[in-house]
């Protein structure tokens, strides 16, 4: 088919290919201010003259090598380098080695091993790191808040929570499962969102089987030190990180062991049978009791039985206005009353997993047990509470700056340091200025 009769791709006519179209087309009003391919020149400058088929041709041929009549570089040294090379004498021991490209194996393999996804992989591995037996639950407000409204501080704190989530996860391999909360479900004749934390694990039980611990997190919750790995923070020895015995720390004044004596030894020793193996839920403890911004819970018979106690609605229509802390006052309720509950919990030093600011728990921060201390590097921070007469996001934003700053790599650190003494040099000058 000739070119003249072919259809054009533009709308009135004309070819957008080099050579093809004439220069006088782009005057057109309603022609688009873009440049042609013939009017950006090889050096980055913009001319006026139309480029030819060969000519850019030609060009493109020079970015990608020269053409294979040309004769730059192709003299006899060039074209006989290697022969040169390979006909000389070796004097080091382990030149051939090198020459095969041997030895230098073990570099590169670490290399490649770290920037590419086998490092997650590993992690993620049953029989390696075992991340995969860990789910991550965040509980977050993706919806928009009440009335599918939130401020720029409310999606700020989101984005900055669930980014620190979602690098940890990737990190150490984790399974990561964001919910949204705004999502609400009507059970019986009130809305229980604040309990959808017992709904939303089991639906993530059932979406990982082969998941053996899943760790809720709050919002407000932020991983100051993403270098701790889950099993070595808490589980590679649960039974010296953890504590049965709630007498150790009792904010609630839970009367510990029962001393009924038709129940079982288990259910009548402080530290039920002892094992580490039968704990099945690991809670922090504040100054007010529970507290499930961040805990553990594992899978297990016990714990199916322990999610349908929990999210019964009887329990829930009879004691639900009497419960302030809802979902949290409810488990408090069944450890204090049911025996059975108690054999298969265990708790852990709040600073371990859920370090509380100043100003939540007192107003100074002055309880070791509780409160972040940046010198001992805490691993999780939750800002509990911060929404009732403090600044949500003013917290986020410095904790966040906090961890960055206590995980600068070396060179970032030798970077900050050069920073800092310039930034000290040229501040002198101004100082002895203002003195006199």
């Amino acid at each position: 088919m000739s070119l003249s009769r072919s259809p054009s791709p533009n709308r009135g006519g004309g070819w957008s290919s080099p050579g093809l179209t004439t220069p006088y087309e782009t005057l057109s009003g309603r022609a688009s201010p873009r440049k042609d391919y013939g009017e950006v020149q090889m050096n980055g400058s913009v001319g006026t003259s139309n480029v030819t088929w060969a000519t850019a041709k030609a060009r493109s041929d020079e970015v990608n090598g020269y053409p294979s009549f040309s004769t730059r570089n192709n003299g006899f040294f060039s074209r006989h380098a290697r022969q040169i090379s390979r006909s000389l004498p070796s004097f080091v021991r382990g030149a051939e080695k090198e020459k095969l490209g041997r030895g230098r194996w073990y570099p590169n393999t670490v290399i490649l091993f770290y920037v590419t996804p086998m490092h997650r992989a590993y992690r993620r591995a049953s029989f390696f790191g075992g991340g995969s037996n860990f789910v991550i639950i965040l509980a977050a407000n993706q919806g928009g808040g009440v009335m599918e409204w939130k401020g720029a501080r409310e999606w700020a704190i989101e984005r900055d929570s669930v980014k620190n989530k979602k690098k940890y996860a990737k990190k150490w391999g984790y399974n990561l499962e964001i919910v949204d909360m705004s999502t609400k479900k009507r059970y019986a004749h009130e809305w229980r969102e604040s309990w959808e934390k017992v709904d939303t694990i089991r639906n993530c039980m059932r979406k990982y089987p082969e998941a053996q611990w899943f760790w809720w997190l709050d919002l407000n919750t932020f991983i100051m030190e993403p270098s701790y790995s889950l099993q070595k923070q808490v589980f590679n020895d649960l039974a010296s990180n953890t504590y049965r015995d709630i007498n150790l720390y009792n904010p609630l004044h839970i009367a510990h062991p029962f001393n009924n004596s038709q129940l079982d030894p288990d259910s009548l020793s402080p530290v039920g049978d002892g094992k580490a193996s039968s704990i099945d839920l690991i809670i922090p403890q504040d100054c007010a009791g529970f507290n499930l911004g961040s805990f553990f819970i594992h899978r297990s018979t016990w714990t199916d039985r322990l999610m349908d106690i929990w999210w019964d609605p009887v329990g829930y229509e009879q004691r639900h206005m009497e419960w302030e802390h809802k979902e949290q006052d409810a488990l408090e309720h069944l450890y204090i009353n049911q025996p059975w509950i108690r054999s298969h919990t265990a708790f852990i030093p709040q600073r371990k997993i859920n370090s509380f600011p100043a100003g939540a728990c007192g107003e100074n921060g002055e309880d070791s047990r509780i409160h972040y201390k940046e010198t001992d590097r805490d691993f999780v921070v939750n800002m509990a509470g911060c929404e009732w007469g403090r600044d949500c996001w003013g917290e986020m934003y410095n904790f966040r700056e906090l961890s960055n700053r206590l995980n600068r790599t070396p060179w970032e650190k030798f970077k900050d340091g050069i920073s800092g003494r310039i930034k000290a040099t040229r501040a002198k000058p101004e100082k002895k200025e203002g003195e006199s």
